[in-house]
């Protein structure tokens, strides 16, 4: 039996909070060095309890699934708000999911924790165990998303048994972090450097990090799938105002073909995202597939979509002070988010 698609009335109720919550507490900045406001995301994490959705309620989480994630994420793809959910509710809680046994799951539902996953690098990242048993990361770590301001770091470092997974705290004097310049100031990234950190050994880092960034996939599409939707909006609204020669210019066929054509690959975005949503909330086989399925629809869905929004308002869709750049600017670094690292085995998972 295939796993029902669309959210039910308790996810889509989900929905209208989240949604309600962001337009009237967060606002998405255009300055790469504006932070987020700590006391919004404790209200989100802590009050809302957007960061334990799919945890079992036996360990803190609200026991609902992975629809629920991908609720979250497409509103917030729709607000291109920046907040720790991503890199803490998918990535770091993904970490916590697959390597169970340790505390550090608590403070992160609360909202008191920020969390990510730094596993790109320029050279090998290392860890070593001393006569104690206590383990120690050496190395850099690039690309790592909110990497400036997170408190928790699992980072995956090579041991004498392979590849594992570790937990570092970020505020250690044996780890210095560099924010990197990028070209979504929503989704800011850094570079971090473990000089003998002491760290946390969690498990094999194969398993782990597989899973997350399956994980990952699937609510990155629905977040571009959220982000489409906007941009799509935003462009049919303002064609119906605008007006040219005393008319709407959503009156002009060449407009309208625009907006129909944006409207198809928002669906088929919306299709996708539903898919791998479904499949990771039910644990089936299909899951890989569907993932992969969604991330190269909904990227390429989105940077059209987002670049379309710029086309339908004209000149002042390239100023700095409107938001279209700012969708333009999300799906561009969406799309090479997790490239060159689970690509090519998402891409066997469909067999291209």
């Amino acid at each position: 039996m295939s796993p029902r698609l669309t959210p039910d009335a308790d996810a889509e109720e989900l929905r209208t909070v989240v949604r309600e919550f962001l337009l009237k507490h967060v606002e998405p900045t255009r300055d790469p060095e504006h932070g987020w406001d700590p006391a919004t995301w404790r209200r989100l994490a802590g009050e809302l309890g957007l960061v334990g959705l799919d945890v079992p309620e036996e360990h803190g989480g609200a026991g609902a699934g992975f629809r629920e994630v991908a609720v979250v994420a497409e509103e917030l793809g729709r607000s291109l708000a920046r907040l720790p959910w991503f890199t803490t509710a998918v990535l770091g809680v993904g970490v916590l999911l697959h390597a169970p046994g340790t505390d550090l799951l608590p403070s992160l539902l609360d909202g008191t924790t920020t969390a990510t996953l730094a596993y790109r690098e320029h050279s090998q990242t290392r860890a070593v165990a001393d006569a104690r048993g206590d383990w120690f990361v050496s190395g850099e770590k690039i690309l790592v998303l909110e990497g400036a301001t997170a408190d928790l770091v699992f980072v995956t470092a090579e041991t004498a048994d392979g590849p594992s997974m570790f937990a570092v705290e970020a505020a250690l004097p044996e780890v210095s972090r560099r924010p990197s310049r990028a070209i979504d100031p929503n989704r800011q990234l850094a570079t971090l450097a473990f000089d003998s950190a002491p760290a946390v050994l969690l498990g094999p880092a194969a398993p782990i990090l597989e899973r997350v960034l399956l994980r990952a996939s699937a609510a990155l599409a629905c977040e571009q799938t959220g982000g489409a939707a906007a941009a799509m909006e935003a462009a049919v609204g303002y064609a119906a105002t605008r007006l040219q020669f005393g008319r709407p210019i959503a009156t002009f066929q060449a407009v309208k073909h625009r907006c129909a054509d944006m409207a198809v690959q928002v669906e088929a975005a919306r299709s996708a995202s539903l898919w791998a949503a479904a499949e990771l909330a039910e644990g089936t086989p299909e899951a890989a597939r569907a993932a992969a399925t969604a991330a190269l629809v909904c990227g390429q869905a989105y940077r059209w979509v987002a670049d379309e929004n710029v086309q339908v308002h004209g000149g002042i869709g390239f100023t700095w002070e409107h938001s279209a750049h700012l969708h333009v600017r999300r799906a561009l670094s969406s799309a090479v988010l997790f490239e060159g690292s689970h690509g090519d085995a998402l891409l066997d998972a469909i067999g291209v």
